[in-house]
């Protein structure tokens, strides 16, 4: 039986609600997403409290709420301790996008589900890894192997290969085929014949997708038509995630057509955002990499876009058409919330949604067909306390002070009495009994009851202590003839420091600094005031499609070129999910699972897989070849129990059968041409093949009916038989290892 698998939703099946699931491979529980969505809905995050102690480890996908917002709140009240793993992108800019929700949720309600430190707690230790990198499990999860590779939807974004015993479980949820100006498209397509792929049905139903370029100019076009008529623009985004390829575009046009209308970037985190993606430039497309390769040139080195971190900077910049792209990009809290409720009322204006809202969100209303003409809201902010209220505040907080203090008193004295007691033990000769009147000089002192046992003190030593009166520290320091030898190891920092140094106060730096970072710090009294208000929408709404994701018809070739032994469905709409799960059944696989929620099922493969040893008198007659880095040799065997009961491969009991030859090796075309001119015979490429000499050709042949393109190639040898002929088969042979 092969390697067993199972798979439990969580969160996210039959619906757009965020991506969490159990992926269990021989026992070891993988919690593969642990998202959250926007108003972050703890209803929704009961099924996975009722796993949560079983989790191993957790994998991360993508650096937005969908896919890991949860991970604080889910540590912290869960108890969630197994390891994280990301991406080096995923990590960072996951990091800042809770710190945007943060501060925009405290800003306008008493938030309290998670803290800064639950924050910090939930990713200082997360394991990062880069594309491809093998990372390979211990302990309970041993022979396991996880590897991130690339998505193509957000910077990091990573599908999941996770191995055991050569058969692989592929998590690829919201990837992208497409090469857009930030990344590269996704490597899914290089798999071939996967044990078990879990993927998403979310685009399955959205049609074929323009070119690029033509996706491009209608938003830039869109664009242009309000500026011109002198309207504002509001982009609501995420924090660090499609809004990087935005910017881009951005930026790119207006510096290729030199126009001067303003464009800002306003989030909590703006400074910090902008500066990881200037150090992530491996992690882009090949045309960015290429770029800073050959000129230096950082493609967010942003010339035209100017970075805020507050909407107080916003208001200071003169009146005239602009551009703001601010978080959130579902319009519940955050400087775009704010910025929309002023600028819906104007006709002129333009609020271009790139992205579909999250379900029961502000931005999922107004994308509706037909928008509303009204939309009521909740206008919140947070005010310093003032007069009555601000004394009950301090008077509240003197009380729980000194409540705290009386408490930790009361604390340190039950501990000291506790640790008296032990130390007056029965019998000991220090202990001066205060009923008999001690002699001594000053009569008057003893006889004055607060003085009865002023020799306990000092005259009684603790069991533990070093010394039987004071405290005696042996110096222990080396000295050599230029003073104290001192040990390097004590006055460095490892990374970790440094990553943990960086993380507390490198994150915040510039503009961060001074005005965000005030808002972890300020301690002033406040309270939170709302108001319903209704806001007559007047201004344009438009929504272009700049999620980043394949489309349905591009999915569907891509599963088909995939071909996994099994596939499961997550995240869709119930009519997307039914529609892939129809599609795939007759097009893809046999095995096509579309669990609800809590609903564990069970994909384990049907191939059936054995482990065998080499056995040592085996190995002991066999004759090996050098090949490159490895080495290879041909083995007759047989299967076989060793002495602990193991399968093993034994020499055969009877002589092995003859076998054909083997050649075993790969040849270039080119090298080979340059090998026989060395050898005095006149050769040349025609017609895509090597002509040799006057009568002999020699041309490559790929098999192209094997699943995925394959890339088995056969070498023909073609001319009459001659002197030649041979000659030449020999040069070629000579190229191959002979088993």
């Amino acid at each position: 039986m092969g390697t067993s698998v199972q798979v439990k939703p969580l969160c996210g099946v039959y619906n757009e609600n965020p991506l969490s699931y159990l992926v269990s491979i021989d026992g070891f529980n993988f919690l593969v997403d642990c998202g959250w969505n926007d108003q972050f809905d703890t209803s929704l995050l009961e099924p996975l409290s009722r796993v949560a102690s079983s989790v191993d480890a957790v994998l991360l996908s993508h650096p937005d709420t969908l896919h890991l917002g949860a991970l604080p709140y889910a540590m912290k009240q869960f108890g969630i301790s197994a390891p994280v793993f990301a991406t080096e992108p995923v990590y960072r800019l996951g990091l800042l996008t809770m710190y945007d929700h943060y501060l925009s949720r405290k800003q306008v309600s008493e938030f309290d589900l998670f803290t800064l430190d639950d924050i910090d707690s939930a990713f200082q230790n997360i394991i990062r890894l880069t594309y491809s990198q093998n990372y390979y499990m211990s302990g309970k999860g041993e022979g396991i192997v996880i590897a991130p590779l690339a998505a193509g939807h957000l910077l990091g974004g990573t599908f999941w290969k996770i191995t055991k015993d050569g058969e692989d479980v592929i998590y690829a949820v919201d990837f992208n085929h497409r090469k857009e100006k930030l990344l590269n498209g996704t490597v899914l397509e290089s798999f071939v014949r996967p044990a078990v792929l879990i993927t998403d049905a979310y685009n399955a139903l959205l049609s074929n997708q323009p070119p690029r370029r033509q996706k491009d100019q209608q938003l830039l076009d869109a664009i242009l038509k309000t500026l011109r008529a002198d309207g504002n623009i509001l982009i609501p985004v995420d924090t660090g995630g499609r809004v990087l390829e935005l910017l881009l575009i951005l930026e790119q046009y207006w510096e290729h057509q030199h126009l001067t209308y303003p464009i800002f970037f306003l989030t909590y985190v703006s400074s910090s955002t902008v500066d990881y993606a200037k150090s992530f430039l491996e992690w882009m497309s090949d045309r960015i990499a290429k770029s800073f390769e050959d000129s230096r040139d950082n493609a967010f080195l942003l010339k035209h876009i100017t970075l805020l971190i507050s909407k107080s900077e916003l208001e200071k910049v003169p009146d005239g058409p602009k551009i703001v792209l601010a978080s959130m990009g579902s319009l519940e809290v955050g400087f775009s919330h704010d910025i929309f409720v002023d600028w819906a009322v104007d006709s002129k204006n333009l609020v271009l949604f790139t992205e579909r809202g999250q379900f029961g969100t502000l931005a999922r209303l107004l994308q509706s067909d037909p928008p509303p003409k009204a939309v009521k809201v909740t206008m919140s902010k947070r005010i310093p306390l003032v007069g009555e209220e601000l004394a009950a505040y301090e008077e509240e907080q003197n009380r729980k002070r000194k409540e705290e203090a009386l408490k930790a008193t009361l604390i340190k004295e039950e501990e000291s009495r506790a640790t008296l007691g032990t130390e007056l033990t029965v019998g000991d000769p220090m202990i001066i009994d205060a009923k008999i009147k001690q002699p001594s000089s000053n009569g008057a002192a003893l006889s004055h009851g607060a003085f009865k046992d002023v020799f306990i003190d000092g005259f009684v030593s603790p069991p533990s202590s070093a010394g039987p009166m004071f405290p005696f520290y042996e110096n222990t320091f080396e000295w050599d003839d230029f003073g104290e030898v001192i040990n390097p190891d004590d006055y460095t920092r490892n990374d970790e420091d440094m990553d943990q140094a960086s993380m507390q106060v490198g994150e915040f730096n510039g503009k961060l600094d001074e005005a965000s970072a005030s808002l972890f710090l300020d301690a002033t009294p406040s309270k939170v005031v709302s108001s319903e208000q209704t806001v007559y929408v007047k201004c344009s709404l438009v929504y272009m499609d700049f999620e980043g994701r394949s489309d349905g018809g591009s999915i569907k070739k891509i599963l088909s070129h995939v071909s996994p032994l099994k596939l499961v469905l997550v995240h869709g709409s119930a009519e997307a999910t039914e529609h892939l799960k129809e599609h795939c059944l007759k097009n893809v696989c046999p095995h096509v699972f579309a669990p609800q929620i809590e609903e564990s099922i069970d994909v384990t493969s049907d191939l059936c897989a054995y482990k065998v040893q080499l056995s040592e008198k085996l190995m002991s007659n066999v004759l090996f070849k050098k090949l490159g880095d490895f080495e290879v040799a041909w083995v007759d065997a047989e299967v076989g129990k060793a002495e602990n009961g193991t399968l093993s491969l034994l020499p055969l009991s009877t002589p092995p059968p003859p076998h054909k030859t083997v050649l075993v090796g790969d040849i270039k075309m080119a090298d080979f041409k340059q090998f026989l001119a060395s050898q005095g015979i006149q050769v040349e490429f025609a017609g895509g093949a090597l002509r040799c000499g006057e009568h002999v050709t020699l041309r490559k042949v790929g098999d192209s009916s094997q699943k995925g393109g394959g890339n088995i190639q056969h070498i023909i040898l073609e001319g009459p038989l001659s002197e030649e002929y041979y000659k030449i088969r020999d040069h070629l042979y000579s190229q191959f290892y002979a088993l």
